[in-house]
């Protein structure tokens, strides 16, 4: 009821319309979608703990900058998991991989602080998680990485300053889910690199075997 009561007065407040060109009835046309141009190139990206990553677009484009706006903060549009989902998606589908170069992984989501879940209602990665997962037919596991204490926001931090906020941010429970396991860790936008990165290295050190990043869209790609 109460969500209901939300996306009521949501609606009323913000009536769905393309955020590109508000074109009633959709938060992403299809003529918008088009010119983000998702990317069929597939540029490599490892660090020490994670194998590779996966993005769709680059963050400079402002549509894309205004559509993870929208989905992350007020009015919180929990929606636009399913096109940013899908951007995700397309991409996969221009670089040719499908469910089989998958089928031995578990997507685990980024996770939020418990008050920041509550401030927001939901965790948008494991939102983008859950269309992914479903999408390669894998097991979500939200039960696993947890976010212990609460960090500063890092788009207000440079450089070094990100990493030692993120430090020591995470641990797992029930490891033995994740043991040997291959994941893929899903969140909405890599900056610097610093909160996946440190995602990444929790989960290896608690016994997972690989790590493969794949968010929405990267800042700098290298």
């Amino acid at each position: 009821m109460k969500d209901k009561l939300k996306r009521f007065l949501l609606d009323l407040l913000f009536p769905k319309t393309c955020f590109g060109c508000q074109k009633p009835e959709t938060y992403l046309c299809q003529d918008c979608e088009a010119i983000l141009e998702v990317s069929d190139i597939h540029k490599k990206l490892k660090t020490e703990h994670l194998s590779d990553l996966y993005f769709a677009l680059e963050h400079k484009k402002p549509l894309i900058k205004n559509l993870i706006q929208q989905f992350k903060y007020q009015p919180f549009v929990k929606e636009l998991a399913k096109p940013l989902s899908s951007l995700i998606i397309n991409h996969f589908q221009l670089i040719e991989k499908n469910k089989n170069d998958f089928k031995d992984f578990i997507a685990i989501p980024v996770p939020l602080y418990i008050k920041r879940l509550k401030w927001r209602g939901f965790n948008q990665a494991e939102e983008i998680a859950k269309h992914i997962s479903s999408f390669f037919e894998i097991p979500l596991i939200n039960n696993v990485l947890i976010k212990k204490h609460k960090t500063l926001v890092q788009t207000e931090l440079t450089g070094r300053k990100r990493e030692e906020n993120v430090l020591n941010a995470f641990q797992c429970e029930n490891k033995e889910i994740i043991k040997n396991k291959n994941i893929l860790l899903i969140d909405d936008i890599y900056i610097t690199g610093s909160t996946t990165t440190e995602c990444a290295r929790t989960l290896k050190n608690s016994g997972a075997k690989k790590v493969i990043g794949i968010v929405v869209a990267i800042t700098e790609p290298k």
